[in-house]
């Protein structure tokens, strides 16, 4: 049926009066409406029966579905995932087939879809994924080349207390600086415990992390308030590929040591774990052999870095032919007469922009390449 562009029941109420008055007859009224003479006897049927309601548009979609499951099927799925709720579509449908054979049963995807309508689903929650770290890991063939930061991984104690080790190291001699749990895994509480180290021992060149909190953040390159604060000082932060601890072996392979020497099992209370982590840290440092290093123990091999730490944050410095933004607190920069949002993890911060190629930009912080931008465009952020 196709009809003119008026209102619809307008146009479907004159048909019925012009029917009702017999002026034309039906086919001179059909062709003057543009309807066909089945939609002419369907409208005067509707209207005979339920008045102008009839004539409103009606749902086409079909009363029935022709392959839903039937409700036998629909109760074996559910009772199995009852029993089972731990169990996917996939290991439902495989236990049907072993266990009540001489039916055929849906596919899994069809038994998930059942699952959906009837509650027993719980959405997973899409994890955010810090941005990969592109360029390769520093070497470590000297003392303070590369220290390495990480928690181990909490526990509690015989009466609850919740235990977070912090452990820092340095990855050539193996020197463990710190071993001790801490309040809170953010930046507020392990910067105390970098710049107490920093001060007894000096910088290193690169601290090397997972992309965990608070050393890794979703902005752009991945840098949180931390690795801002690492870059001011001198310190490169870098970052393992997820789901690779291998890439920070050495830190690992102190963890499980730490782990069978001082929690296996966990002490009876907080003061008497941190007493075993000191005990641990002693020892591990001053008398363990490490095969590594020749049988020798950390000690004998490590040496402060001859960078000290003064306690003051600088922001980069760029050269004279780098175009440089300041960062607003909104995260945001203005180029071309737009605002371009970098990341507010580095708000009050300059970042500078490098032309490689015509009106094409790569902006940095410091050394840290956070993306490119072309034009008044929106940056693309990269992997550091």
């Amino acid at each position: 049926m196709s009809w003119k562009e008026t209102c619809v029941m307008d146009q479907k109420m004159s048909f019925i009066v012009a029917c009702q008055h017999g002026a034309e007859n039906i086919s001179e009224l059909c062709r003057h409406f543009g309807i066909s003479r089945k939609t002419d006897y369907k409208w005067l049927e509707r209207y005979a029966c339920e008045g102008v309601i009839g004539l409103a548009d009606r749902s086409r979609a079909p009363h029935g579905n022709s392959r839903a499951l039937d409700k036998k099927t629909v109760a074996a799925v559910l009772a199995v995932r009852r029993r089972h709720p731990s169990w996917g579509s996939r290991k439902v449908k495989a236990w049907l087939e072993l266990n009540e054979t001489g039916r055929t049963w849906p596919a899994a995807s069809t038994i998930g879809n059942v699952f959906d309508r009837h509650g027993l689903t719980r959405p997973r929650k899409k994890r955010q994924q810090t941005p990969p770290q592109g360029r390769p890991l520093s070497e470590c063939n000297s003392a303070n080349d590369v220290w390495c930061i990480d928690f181990k991984g909490w526990f509690r104690t015989g009466d609850g207390c919740r235990v977070d080790p912090l452990t820092l190291s340095d990855a050539a001699s193996r020197y463990l600086f710190y071993c001790q749990a801490i309040e809170a895994c953010d930046e507020a509480h392990v910067w105390p415990v970098l710049e107490a180290t920093f001060h007894e021992f000096g910088l290193p060149e690169a601290l090397r992390s997972d992309n965990g909190t608070p050393f890794a953040s979703h902005g752009a390159a991945g840098l949180s308030l931390l690795a801002i604060k690492l870059i001011k000082i001198g310190v490169l932060p870098e970052r393992i590929a997820p789901g690779k601890p291998q890439q920070n072996g050495r830190h690992e392979r102190m963890h499980l040591t730490l782990k069978q020497d001082t929690a296996s099992p966990p002490a009876a209370n907080l003061p008497e774990q941190m007493a075993r982590f000191d005990g641990f840290r002693a020892i591990y440092n001053n008398e363990r052999p490490h095969e590594a290093l020749g049988q020798k123990p950390p000690v004998s091999v490590y040496r402060p870095s001859p960078r000290r730490y003064d306690g003051n944050l600088r922001s980069p410095d760029y050269d004279s032919d780098v175009v440089v933004r300041k960062v607003r607190r909104n995260g945001e920069i203005k180029w071309h007469g737009r605002a371009v949002f970098i990341s507010q993890a580095l708000k009050g911060e300059p970042v500078g922009l490098y032309e490689i190629a015509e009106d094409n930009w790569i902006i940095k912080y410091g050394p840290i390449v956070l993306g490119t931008i072309a034009g008044a465009g929106k940056i693309v952020r990269t992997a550091k």
